[in-house]
């Protein structure tokens, strides 16, 4: 069977946005592996930020990623300044067993009591600061950033 030539661009234009697509999803590179995440602050000398979060249920959490985490102004912040490391507790959302396991272990580790929480952590798994979500945007939420991660 031979293919119409538009079907064939289609084709390739739709694989081309799906890729485009998942780059750009991938455009501040959140890691899920804590041990990767330590490994990259290593070799790039850059604390970890670690973020807690309840993706699929906490209001909170959800609003942080909208009004800071996917903006231009913190990914292009974040790229510069830090690792990210998203450790996710989902109600809906089925996860790993061992991805699940070294989530709950660390939010153990570092006392987390609730949702969300931002730590920032060195290379060695000390603690930098805390912070959460707060009104007032990106611009205002990358300055208390600034602050722990210059505080290094």
């Amino acid at each position: 069977m031979k293919l119409n030539p538009i079907f064939k661009l289609s084709g390739v234009l739709a694989a081309a946005l799906v890729l485009s697509g998942s780059a750009l999803a991938k455009g501040s590179e959140w890691l899920t592996s804590y041990d990767k995440a330590v490994a990259m602050a290593k070799k790039t000398n850059k604390p970890i930020l670690v973020d807690f979060t309840g993706s699929d249920w906490c209001t909170w959490c959800i609003r942080l990623d909208k009004e800071v985490f996917k903006t231009a102004d913190f990914k292009k912040w974040a790229k510069a300044n830090v690792v990210l490391l998203s450790l996710d507790f989902p109600q809906s959302t089925p996860q790993p067993a061992k991805l699940k396991q070294q989530n709950e272990k660390l939010a153990s580790k570092y006392g987390v009591q609730g949702f969300p929480t931002v730590l920032f952590l060195n290379a060695a798994g000390k603690e930098l600061g805390r912070s959460g979500y707060e009104e007032g945007g990106p611009k205002k939420w990358i300055a208390g950033a600034s602050k722990i991660v210059k505080a290094k």
